[in-house]
């Protein structure tokens, strides 16, 4: 071993005929793995660009080395089927307990190797990375995956992004570890009862990062210190933000402002969404639609009432800024030159955010057209690869091709936005973004899943997605209330839909509506539905400094808002199995209804502390079902203990 075994500048180096592998120590108890056929690594930070000044504890003998930061340790041998297997270790109370260990196939012959690497040319090679896996191990993260489950053992996910799909490759462990493949190529991760595979299609090494902790709360603050903190959030994104598709003109987006002040009824923010432009590309609002867009700004400015709006990112061949962009390279490419174009109401070309120049040009028209005239709020839709799915692969960025940086497409794009917000002098910045990838949260963006169906089905599921967002360390997440494809806006199902899906987003940590209907205005959507969504509405107004406390931590300590009951209730066996409920804050847990015409539902009450019903004041002790009434008027939710103050919040909403 020790021939192959070296210390240089306090990492642990090994190199065999075939690869070198170094492992370093990362921020706190965490380790960074990088694996490469070639004779050394490469330094490419993608999501670890935070500041790492951390000393390891590193021995070497004639079987092992092994290499501790704090509360982890890895462990690397020669055995008789792998040249540097690799173990990793949680240290408590000075006992190494296993955690992670690359897969012994326990017979030589014919092993296809638990390492992989393929060339695929261009420098790059397909990699492969094997784990064991473990009975009973449970593993949540992953981003924003319709898997229809939290628990993702079992689940195979392909590491792409798309319209209800931004993969955030960070999973933790019920075995108390987080893992983070830091990688943005296309492959795939799967976590089956057999193993546990890590695949990318094209990279120039391996390349993770993997961190210890006690609590899932030391997992979430270790890899947000190595990944970004969340920037602070501001008070005027904790309110209700009104969106559909889409508000035409100057004067029928102001006439929604003015009935939400003559109702009395709060607003945060009303958003211009995509197609206020007279040519795709020209980053401004028509001024045939949009006729005087500085007094708009001012009369909103004066209600309090904050404007975001959809720019994208895309160009016609007819816009003013076509020749300039395509002249200085500014577009993506493609392999071979084949698929220059996208597909958007005709071809368009697509800005390169991994481009500086593009990043630098593109700003100066949002700048020009949007900030100067008062609107600082963006939505970042899209904000990911606009090609089909399976060209993918053919496509060319500045910083190299697709294969291998697919997945940084938004990283790159939020970045330059937030950076250009700062340079402007804005200082309260959150993007809703259609995509996010490891490290979104450090630019303000807040992830939310696009062309969802108005349905009790995909409520239910994107509870779960949700939750899964949180675990993967990017604490802001907003759903669109009601879905965004709605083929039915008028039947008692939808209006009912409507009610549920608003008194769940109440919890959530943007409270956004959006949807492709007409009927989207509170007062609009019709049947009995307004009084509830009314409540709902003054019922957020009213938990706005609780939701901000929360959203304090996540910023300081990446602890996200919304979580799963089990975040705060690991030693509760019972917890880790409940998937329909959540944690808003320490002390809010919500279970939300996803069945049409359901009047009650089971409720789980984490052991160790006592629950008080929200609405009706009746305490229950913890560690027990209970059948909770859910009318139309509410969901059921319970305050941990008999907080005074929260249970005020939540009286006699439906009078105001």
């Amino acid at each position: 071993m020790e021939k192959h075994v070296r210390i240089i500048d306090n990492k642990l180096v090994y190199r065999s005929g075939e690869e070198t592998l170094v492992i370093e120590p990362w921020g706190r108890d965490g380790l960074r793995v990088r694996v490469t056929p070639l004779p050394e690594t490469i330094d490419r930070p993608w999501a670890l660009t935070e500041p790492v000044d951390t000393q390891a504890h590193i021995e070497t003998s004639d079987t092992a080395a092994t290499i501790r930061n704090g509360k982890i340790s890895a462990r690397i041998r020669d055995i008789y089927t792998q040249k540097g297997h690799l173990e990793f270790f949680k240290w408590a109370d000075e006992t190494p307990i296993p955690i992670l260990r690359e897969y012994d196939y326990r017979v030589h012959a014919h092993n296809p190797g638990t390492r992989r690497f393929k060339s695929v040319g261009d420098g790059l090679f397909e990699c492969e990375l094997h784990f064991e896996a473990q009975d009973g191990e449970r593993l949540y993260g992953m981003g924003e995956n319709a898997t229809g489950r939290l628990n993702l053992k079992g689940c195979v996910i392909d590491l792409y992004q798309r319209h209800v799909k931004a993969v955030v490759p960070f999973v933790v462990s019920s075995r108390g570890y987080g893992f983070l493949w830091n990688n943005p190529s296309l492959g795939r991760a799967e976590f089956g009862n057999n193993m546990t595979r890590w695949v990318s299609r094209g990279s120039k090494q391996i390349d993770y990062y993997i961190t210890a902790g006690d609590s899932y709360a030391d997992l979430m603050e270790n890899y947000t210190d190595v990944t970004g903190h969340a920037p602070e959030f501001p008070w005027w994104a904790s309110g209700f933000w009104q969106c559909k598709l889409r508000y035409k003109t100057q004067e029928e987006f102001l006439s929604v402002a003015r009935e939400f002040k003559r109702r009395g009824l709060p607003l945060s923010v009303l958003v211009i969404d995509f197609k206020h432009w007279d040519i795709t590309g020209n980053w401004r609002l028509d001024p045939k639609f949009w006729p005087d867009p500085k007094a708009m700004v001012e009369e909103l400015d004066a209600m309090g009432v904050r404007i975001m709006i959809s720019p994208w990112t895309l160009v016609d061949e007819k816009s003013e800024n076509f020749a300039h962009m395509k002249e200085h390279g500014m577009f993506t490419g493609s392999i071979g030159g084949r698929k220059d174009t996208v597909s958007f109401d005709g071809p368009k070309y697509q800005y390169d955010p991994t481009n500086p120049e593009a990043a630098k040009f593109l700003w100066s028209k949002w700048k020009e057209n949007y900030f100067d005239i008062g609107i600082r709020t963006f939505w970042l839709d899209p904000c990911d690869e606009f090609h089909n799915i399976e060209e993918y692969d053919q496509v060319l960025f500045h910083i190299g091709p697709a294969t291998e940086t697919h997945a940084y497409f938004p990283v790159a794009h939020q970045k330059n936005i937030y950076e250009g917000l700062i340079a402007a002098g804005e200082k309260e910045v959150v993007t809703i973004c259609r995509n996010a990838w490891a490290g979104s949260q450090r630019y303000g963006a807040c992830p939310a899943p696009h062309d969802i169906l108005s349905s009790f089905e995909h409520l239910e599921e994107y509870i779960k997605v949700g939750l899964n967002v949180a675990m993967s360390g990017i604490p802001w997440w907003s759903c669109d209330i009601g879905g965004f494809i709605t083929h039915d806006n008028s039947s008692p199902r939808f209006h009912e839909l409507m009610v549920r899906w608003y008194q769940y987003a109440v919890f959530t940590p943007v409270f956004r509506t959006h949807g492709n209907r007409p009927n989207n205005e509170p007062w609009s959507i019709g049947g009995d539905s307004y009084w509830h969504v009314r409540a709902a509405i003054l019922l957020r107004e009213r938990l706005r400094p609780y939701v901000m406390a929360q959203m304090k931590l996540a910023s300081e300590e990446g602890l996200p808002p919304m979580r799963p009951i089990f975040f705060d209730f690991a030693d509760d066996p019972k917890a880790e199995e409940v998937e329909d409920q959540f944690l808003f804050g320490p002390d809010l847990l919500v279970a939300p209804i996803t069945k049409f015409e359901a009047r009650s539902r089971e409720v789980y009450l984490p052991i160790g502390t006592e629950w008080t019903c929200a609405w009706t004041g009746q305490r229950q002790p913890g560690g027990q079902v209970v059948e909770a009434d859910a009318p139309i008027e509410r969901i059921p939710v319970y305050v941990r203990g008999d907080d005074a103050g929260l249970l005020g919040l939540f009286k006699k909403v439906y009078s105001e």
